[in-house]
């Protein structure tokens, strides 16, 4: 078992290991903790890193180098599906390295970029209204974009299969996997989890999904919820409106699943709003999304 990702690849590792211990100790008293108090104990998974080869890392991207964290299958030798995963407001927490190993352990080689990390840490900040105005408002979609190409390029360098990628993303990320659906045309399927569908056009959110639906270029599931108070069920009403009246093929493939009495972030298991029988049909159907389509 390793946690570290020392010598797996080329790439240069950080300092030391990211581990649970790190993320409550970072969450103490920070913005993310407001977030996610209370952690509702006997909901909350961990999944151990025993016969996976996971860690963070640093890759080099056309803006930079970004720090992300991936998570295989211990001593795979065949090329692996390669699933990027794209966070919330509050960046690489402990569930975003979760699902990362929730993902190597169905074979996928999963890895989430730290998109935030050029306009600073989420993790520092005393609340999400902080969040969004400091950090998520100034992070432009064509340096996510940027980033999320670079993490699936380092991929395929290093043990991923280049004919079979796939995206998810929750919340934020969610918006950003509809919008990565269209810019990437090697892309086999993408998952959005309760990701915002419109709103207002500035310039560094130029398009939102509402608007891109007749470029996507990989086939979106989306899972939403009946009561998220951030997204109308008429917002995705008129996304799914959208889709069924594309011309894009990928477009008409696309489908929405929407939970009635879900809330936001009803897959978040470190929060009140986790609903474990939708979050669990939703793993469901996303993986059988991904082999549905080739992953």
């Amino acid at each position: 078992m390793r946690d570290e990702f020392d010598s797996l690849v080329p790439g240069r590792p950080l300092e030391r290991p990211f581990s649970r211990r790190d993320f409550i100790a970072t969450s103490a008293g920070a913005g993310f903790a407001l977030a996610t108090q209370p952690i509702m104990a006997q909901t909350a998974i961990h999944t151990e890193p025993a016969g996976l080869q996971a860690g963070r890392l640093r890759l080099p991207s056309a803006l930079g180098e970004v720090e992300a964290y991936q998570a295989r299958p211990e001593g795979a030798g065949a090329v692996l599906p390669v699933v990027l995963v794209v966070s919330e407001i509050f960046g690489v927490h402990e569930y975003i390295a979760d699902i990362c190993r929730r993902l190597a352990r169905q074979g996928y080689l999963a890895i989430a970029p730290e998109i935030f990390a050029r306009q600073g840490d989420p993790r520092q900040l005393d609340s999400v209204p902080e969040i969004l105005e400091r950090i998520t408002a100034r992070t432009p979609d064509a340096q996510v974009l940027s980033d999320l190409d670079a993490c699936l390029d380092w991929a395929v360098q290093h043990g991923g299969d280049p004919t079979r990628l796939g995206i998810t993303g929750f919340c934020y990320g969610g918006r950003i996997t509809w919008l990565y659906a269209a810019h990437r045309s090697d892309l086999k399927a993408a998952v959005a989890w309760y990701g915002r569908l419109e709103g207002a056009v500035t310039p560094n959110t130029p398009r939102h999904p509402l608007d891109v639906v007749e470029a996507l270029q990989a086939p979106v599931l989306g899972l939403y919820g009946g009561v998220d108070t951030g997204i109308p069920v008429e917002s995705v009403d008129r996304m799914e409106a959208a889709l069924g009246s594309a011309q894009a093929l990928a477009a008409k493939a696309s489908r929405i699943v929407m939970y009635d009495q879900a809330p936001h972030a009803f897959h978040a298991d470190y929060r009140p709003s986790y609903r474990k029988e939708e979050a669990e049909d939703g793993w469901r159907r996303m993986l059988e999304w991904f082999r549905q389509h080739g992953l």
